[in-house]
């Protein structure tokens, strides 16, 4: 097995089954730091940097909170128009990385152009962990996903998963990347002019994952035991801030997982994540039923982070 210390971690294509394995078995053993809010030392002589050039809670927190449960420290920006890269010089990705790496031991990245983190990580000289790029990927966010369902099934293999919301997403290309890996059949639900690409399913068809598409979240939900739901109204992940005005259109009911859809099609055992933010695709009225583990799902955003984070910075092999 490839050694993680000093690995980047940019895109699930580089990942092997065995490294998810090894991920999710580093993963369990810090999961009782974070389940009893307790801190330890184990990075207690290194700094995470963020390097946030979109707007984050969930992924940029789940880093810092990793980091100082792991014992380590922070440093970084949530907002690249308070730094030289988002005002009059538009610092270029090289100059900036070659600064960060001076200020800490791993990067954490989120930008708006697909493939920036690559390209940091071309001029680091330390780790750099892709928080999403653009309509690339958000490779740490579905390693969080698997994460949860093997921690609720017990297992990955043989599991039929359900994606519905907008497949331009970097979630659903990591999710499908991810996928390749495991004998988990898929099946997407979307917009028309939100579906996968041509190029993306020929890559999927190229790497044998068992995938469908269907029109209606009603022709697949009932033989679905992972159901992961993603917004289909949407900001523009190629700009630094959406900032359209106005109110924004409903899902449509296509997209849509209501109580009723789930207690009527729905498998007893099957699961419901979300990565969030949501906007009206789960109403708040599922929250409570047996079905949803998005807030499990937030709460496991952090151990996966402690699990990278151990791993790139070679604390954990």
């Amino acid at each position: 097995m490839r050694s993680f210390s000093g690995r980047d971690i940019l895109s699930l294509k580089d990942f092997e089954r065995h490294e998810f394995m090894r991920v999710f078995e580093i993963a369990q053993q810090l999961e009782p730091i974070a389940r009893n809010r307790r801190n330890t030392d184990i990075l207690k002589e290194k700094t995470l940097v963020t390097a946030f050039y979109q707007p984050s809670t969930r992924t940029r927190l789940a880093h810092e909170a990793a980091m100082i449960r792991l014992g380590g420290q922070v440093t970084g920006f949530s907002d690249a128009k308070m730094t030289r890269a988002g005002d009059f010089y538009q610092e270029s990705i090289k100059d900036t990385v070659k600064m960060l790496e001076y200020y800490g031991d791993v990067i954490v990245m989120r930008h708006f152009q697909q493939g920036a983190p690559h390209e940091a990580a071309k001029w680091a000289s330390i780790p750099v962990i892709n928080g999403g790029d653009g309509w690339g990927e958000h490779p740490t966010q579905v390693l969080t996903d698997l994460y949860t369902v093997l921690r609720e099934k017990g297992r990955l293999d043989g599991l039929k998963w359900l994606a519905v919301g907008d497949m331009r997403m970097r979630t659903m290309h990591s999710l499908a990347y991810g996928l390749t890996q495991f004998d988990c059949p898929i099946t997407f639900v979307s917009p028309p002019d939100m579906s996968l690409t041509d190029d993306f399913k020929k890559e999927l068809s190229e790497y044998s994952l068992d995938f469908k598409e269907v029109e209606h979240v009603e022709q697949a939900i009932a033989d679905a035991d992972i159901i992961l739901v993603e917004p289909v109204v949407q900001p523009d992940y190629s700009k630094s801030v959406d900032e359209r005005e106005g109110e924004l259109a409903l899902t449509p009911a296509n997209y849509t997982i209501t109580r009723e859809l789930l207690e009527t099609k729905a498998k007893s055992d099957a699961i419901l994540l979300h990565s969030l933010p949501r906007m009206d695709e789960i109403p708040v009225d599922v929250d409570a039923t047996r079905w949803s583990r998005y807030w499990e799902e937030a709460f496991n955003g952090v151990v996966m982070r402690m699990a990278l984070l151990a791993l790139v910075l070679g604390k954990m092999e």
